[in-house]
């Protein structure tokens, strides 16, 4: 069976990304078995239509979009948008930029992420070639309501990360194949702020956008939300309840029927995202070898792959 990581970010990690694919072709035999890189998730920078994750930065042009989602779809990697601000309005639905990434990526091989029915409604009218992902934003904490979920018109159902470990639970999933599971979620286990802190990144990327849009606006205040767990490396979080080891994922997970597994890591540097692709793809006894192949590659400033 395919193991399927759906992995970040379109262009943060960009040339990670293409590196980790490239090492993949090159010496399949480094890697567990079935590992596939089934999306690349994420925006590019100062979308307004993003959430869970805040990403600011300069907005990129049109031809830095089509390269970038280029380099992954001609390599059969379709792009994932994180199109999961809780805060969107009608009134942010004709927004430039986002209908501009969507227009560039509208091929019939991308796809989106979604946590607003407003956003949801808009891009499955305007752009009805995108596939459909249920974003684990929504925070659904209960079988029936995943099932339900399941029921709708969604690619995949991206589950709570608090039912990691819960097997009864997972058990009473009844398409695990659409699922999409956390592996290694850096929040708390049961986190009472996390849907506090989702809506304040939404404010936060609403007011960044429409900054950049209008430089001579006055930078509005708005409340500081801090979170010390927000940035934590692989290694700080390997003892959760939540987490996921890659041994757990091949003796527990594959053969209940769960074969999709996202890695989180937008805001992380280039090197803790790496380190999370050797953790989970990597065979043990390669994982030094390929980690310094990979950091090699990384380093390197000649352009090897178009």
């Amino acid at each position: 069976m395919e193991v399927c990581y759906h992995i970040p970010d379109i262009l943060k990690h960009h040339r990670l990304n293409i590196i980790l694919y490239e090492t993949i072709k090159k010496s399949p035999e480094y890697f567990r078995e079935g590992t596939k890189i089934a999306s690349v998730y994420g925006v590019f920078p100062a979308a307004m239509w993003n959430g869970g994750r805040l990403m600011t930065g300069n907005m990129a042009d049109d031809q830095t979009m089509k390269l970038c989602i280029d380099d992954y779809n001609n390599r059969g990697i379709p792009v994932r948008f994180t199109f999961t601000n809780p805060r969107i309005t009608k009134e942010h639905l004709g927004n430039p930029y986002c209908n501009k990434m969507l227009r560039i990526a509208n091929n019939g091989m991308n796809e989106v992420i979604v946590n607003s029915d407003v956003l949801e409604d808009y891009i499955r009218t305007n752009y009805p070639n995108f596939k459909v992902t249920s974003s684990t934003c929504k925070g659904i904490r209960d079988a029936e309501g995943v099932n339900a979920e399941l029921a709708k018109d969604y690619n995949l159902v991206v589950l709570d990360y608090n039912w990691n470990n819960n097997f009864e639970f997972l058990e009473g999933i009844k398409e695990k194949e659409r699922c999409e599971i956390l592996v290694n979620a850096c929040c708390i286990p049961n986190c009472q702020r996390r849907k506090d802190h989702y809506d304040y990144i939404g404010k936060y990327q609403i007011m960044y956008a429409e900054l950049l849009a209008n430089p001579i606006m006055r930078s509005r205040e708005i409340e500081t939300f801090t979170c010390e767990f927000a940035c934590q490396n692989l290694y700080n979080t390997t003892g959760y309840s939540t987490h996921i080891s890659p041994e757990a994922i091949y003796e527990k997970y594959l053969p209940m029927g769960y074969n999709q597994f996202k890695i989180e890591g937008r805001t992380n540097s280039d090197m803790s995202v790496l380190e999370n692709y050797i953790y989970y793809m990597v065979k043990p006894e390669y994982k030094d070898k390929v980690r310094l192949e990979m950091s090699e590659w990384l380093t390197d400033k000649v352009i090897f792959f178009t």
